[in-house]
């Protein structure tokens, strides 16, 4: 244990055993089990809403988070002698959801619903999402800047001209969520959203989602916590459906009875309105892996393009057609 790590945790009221370096913190092994030491960056005001949100979600009886330890003087957040600030959050000996199991995605899926279900509180600090057309308009603006960008360049490689390639096709495709969304009822799923004090996780994918089970003797794995919901937000709740949905479905190539079951999972808990349905429909019509490689590329060193960046562009292009079969038999959706 390096000496700034032994004297931050001295601020706490927990016998140390070991501790070990993971991912950008301190994991540390106590009398009171596994507990995470990491940096946080975040105002005094949002932690509090952080800490509102999980005392309100173990009243309802879901404990199983990283909850936020507080210090020897009742402080979530310790300061160090170098002006750092520090918390110190519950930690569990689980593992990442695997995304290659449909088992744990349909677990995943009704855990979300779970959470949802209970995420409807007024906390102090509510921040709220930024409007979806909003989103979407600076989106596109973003990608005609790139296809300036590349189209004025004198030397073109494959990632340039695979994108100028498809850049209609594509950019298609963020036309029509737009008008979908403008004839939608969004605003008014949003402002019920709002009323209702729904709150969104932020984050939720496979990394935030620890799972237990026996890998070795195949015994079926069940969810052991929900993690990082540092980013929560109000919103319409669904909003972190479509950004898990999407996750696993651009890994599984928009299989159809994947998709299809991982929605029956999530309504059989929290039941998706047509309201909602018609919002995921919208959200996964945008293309937004598209976008957000063009993005990563126009901000990044272009005199070196790797070939990871192309293949995901490659993967992102390719796929379209089985989205666009996904979204005719799921959601009725034509281009």
């Amino acid at each position: 244990m390096q000496d700034y790590d032994r004297n931050i945790l001295e601020k706490y009221k927990i016998d140390i055993n070991s501790t070990r370096k993971v991912r950008g913190a301190v994991l540390c092994d106590t009398s009171r089990g596994l507990f995470l030491l990491k940096e946080v960056s975040a105002p005094t005001g949002r932690i509090l809403s952080l800490c509102e949100l999980y005392a309100h979600l173990a009243k309802h009886g879901y404990e199983s988070v990283d909850y936020i330890e507080p210090n020897e003087e009742g402080e979530f957040v310790t300061t160090f002698e170098d002006g750092k600030n520090y918390m110190l959050r519950r930690w569990f000996k689980g593992r990442e959801c695997d995304f290659r199991k449909p088992a744990e995605l349909l677990a995943a899926s009704g855990n979300l619903a779970k959470l949802h279900m209970i995420m409807r509180v007024k906390l102090t600090q509510e921040p709220k999402a930024e409007p979806l057309l909003h989103e979407y308009e600076r989106h596109d603006r973003e990608l005609r800047k790139v296809r300036r960008f590349v189209r004025s360049m004198t030397s073109k490689g494959e990632f340039e001209i695979a994108f100028l390639k498809y850049f209609d096709s594509m950019y298609q495709w963020a036309q029509i969520a737009g008008d979908l969304l403008v004839k939608s009822g969004y605003n008014k799923l949003y402002q019920k959203s709002i009323a209702k004090n729904c709150l969104t996780h932020g984050e939720y994918n496979y990394h935030n989602i620890l799972m237990k089970g026996d890998e070795i003797y195949g015994a079926s794995a069940g969810i052991l916590a929900t993690t990082n919901f540092d980013k929560f937000k109000q919103d319409i709740q669904v909003e972190d459906l479509y950004y898990f949905f999407r996750k696993v479905m651009e890994k599984h190539g928009w299989k159809e009875r994947l998709g299809d079951n991982m929605l029956n999972a999530y309504s059989a808990i929290c039941p998706l309105s047509d309201e909602e349905m018609e919002y995921l429909k919208i959200r996964l019509a945008y293309p937004e892996k598209f976008w957000k490689i063009a993005n990563s590329y126009y901000h990044s060193n272009k005199a070196w393009i790797s070939v990871k960046n192309v293949e995901k562009l490659n993967t992102a292009i390719r796929q379209t057609e089985e989205k666009e079969r996904f979204m005719e038999n799921i959601f009725a959706f034509h281009l």
